[in-house]
């Protein structure tokens, strides 16, 4: 385990290990707490009773914060002839195919997001291992993969603050809700989305609980247990 030093363990005392927080006062500790020298991101950490073994629990899905991200998206579109002018006019940072698949296959990975058109993916089929460990491969639930018409308001989309979320290997789900710096209010907008948008992808599959614990986080921080039932009444 690895060893933390007398200022994170300064921050740990202030966070009743056994209690579950209400989100409101979770939020607000997690301010308190985050003394890093940047801006922190504040992370949510939701342990699901989903089997990901099981392709219908699975859980893959986008939802748009509506206090956006606070982080700056590079974006890659890869698209060739008229789809590739669109991008570049709707403000993509990167636009190709295959200067950009050599660059990718020789470790390039400037990027946070990458969006394909249907008829390139043939093309970034290659790339599968590359950006499918590090969850950059386009893909249709992720909304990355669009029609030529459809990249303007997807790039938009992704600058506001759309982020995409899915379980993990062991059942868990991490998404950011936004910056230390931002509001409690804007913490708490964010918030509300993203449990909405759980809640709305449960699989008919699941029985039971379908959230059994949540923690939020900043980045160098202690986490705060959250009470379940209180987040998922907190829903935008």
């Amino acid at each position: 385990m690895a060893k933390h030093g007398k200022k994170y363990a300064e921050r740990l005392a202030q966070v009743d290990r056994f209690r579950a927080y209400t989100p409101e006062e979770a939020v607000d500790l997690v301010k308190r707490v985050a003394s890093a020298d940047f801006n922190e991101t504040v992370d949510l950490h939701l342990r699901m009773n989903l089997d990901p073994r099981r392709a219908d629990q699975q859980i893959r899905t986008v939802v748009t914060l509506p206090a956006g991200t606070g982080k700056q998206v590079r974006i890659m579109v890869f698209a060739e002839g008229e789809a590739a002018r669109i991008a570049e006019e709707a403000g993509a940072d990167y636009v190709g195919t295959d200067e950009y698949i050599a660059r990718i296959q020789d470790g390039w990975l400037e990027f946070d997001v990458a969006v394909a058109v249907p008829q390139v993916m043939s093309k970034i089929g290659r790339l599968g291992r590359i950006l499918g460990s590090r969850g950059l491969m386009p893909n249709p639930r992720a909304g990355t993969i669009v029609q030529p018409d459809e990249i303007p308001t997807t790039i938009q989309q992704l600058r506001q603050g759309r982020v995409e979320f899915r379980v993990d290997r062991t059942g868990n789900i991490h998404i950011p809700i936004g910056k230390v710096s931002f509001t409690s209010e804007q913490l708490l907008a964010n918030w509300g989305a993203i449990m909405e948008a759980i809640i709305r992808a449960r699989p008919a599959t699941v029985r039971g609980q379908y959230i059994r614990r949540i923690t939020i986080a900043p980045t160098m921080g202690p986490g705060v247990r959250v009470d379940v039932g209180a987040a998922q009444a907190l829903r935008g």
